[in-house]
C-alpha cells in the first residue's frame, strides 16, 4: 500500500466519484464507498470503481440477526472488497458468522463507536459509561469474535491497539491541523491517529471538498 489513506467517496454521483478517485489514486491507498454510494449505484457501482485499481473498503456497517448479516455478506463475496464493515453492536455471534462468509481476501472490520457521538448520545441510547469505555469493550468483543481489527476514533485507537497489538485500527474522522470538524466529535490529525496505532485512515470532505483534491490528499499525506 503507497499511502495510508482511504479517501471517503461519500456521493450518489458515480462520475464525481471516479473523477476524484482519478485525481487523488496516486496520493491514497485506497478508497471508501459507503451507505450512499452503495445505494445509488450498487454491486455495478463498486464494480465500475474497482476499475480504477485502488483497493476498495465497501463501508455498508452491517448490523442485524447473524443469519442475515452472514447471507448479505455472501452475497457480496464476487466483489472482493479489501475492507467490509458491521457493527460490532451486533454481538459476538453476529461477528463470528460474519468473518466466517468473508472471502479470505477481505478484512471484517467491528465498528465500535461512530466517530458522531460523544457521551452524551451514549447516555441517551442507555449505555452507562464513557465513550472511551464502550470502544475498549467492543474492542474486547471483537477480539474474541475473530474479525480482523475494528474502527474507532483517534481519541481511543490507542488504548485499543494496547490490547490488541496485532489488530488492524481504521480510524475515521480524521482532520488536518487546520481542518474544519463539522459534524465530527472525536476527533485527531492524522499524524496523530498513525502514532497512536491506526493501520490506515480514513479521510472525506478535506479532500473530496478541496478545490484541488490531489493537492490535498498530497498534502495530507506530507504529514504522515
Amino acid at each position: 500500500m503507497s499511502s495510508r489513506i482511504f479517501v471517503a467517496l461519500d456521493t450518489p454521483d458515480i462520475e464525481r466519484a471516479k473523477a476524484i478517485a482519478t485525481r487523488v489514486k496516486h496520493h491514497v491507498g485506497g478508497i471508501k464507498l459507503g451507505l450512499e454510494f452503495f445505494a445509488a449505484n450498487g454491486r455495478h457501482g463498486v464494480r465500475e470503481m474497482g476499475e480504477l485499481g485502488l483497493p476498495i473498503f465497501l463501508d455498508l456497517k452491517l448490523h442485524d440477526i447473524p443469519n442475515t448479516v452472514a447471507k448479505a455478506i455472501q452475497a457480496l463475496r464476487g466483489l472482493e472488497p479489501a475492507i467490509l464493515t458491521v457493527h460490532a453492536a451486533g454481538g459476538r455471534a453476529m461477528l463470528e458468522d460474519a468473518k466466517a462468509a468473508a472471502s479470505s481476501g477481505t478484512k471484517v472490520v467491528a465498528v465500535t463507536m461512530l466517530t458522531s457521538l460523544d457521551d452524551s448520545d451514549l447516555t441517551a441510547t442507555g449505555v452507562n459509561g464513557c465513550a472511551h469505555d464502550q470502544v475498549l469493550r467492543l474492542t474486547e468483543l471483537a477480539m474474541k469474535a475473530g474479525v480482523d481489527g475494528i474502527v474507532c476514533s483517534g481519541e481511543e485507537v490507542k488504548a485499543a491497539h494496547a490490547m490488541w497489538p496485532k489488530g488492524f485500527f481504521v480510524v475515521p474522522g480524521v482532520r488536518p491541523a487546520n481542518g474544519v470538524v463539522a459534524d465530527q466529535k472525536r476527533v485527531v490529525t492524522p499524524r496523530q491517529a498513525l502514532d497512536h496505532g491506526a493501520s490506515i485512515l480514513v479521510v472525506g470532505r478535506p479532500i473530496t471538498q478541496a478545490e484541488d483534491p490531489d493537492a490535498a490528499a498530497r498534502s495530507i499525506g506530507a504529514t504522515l
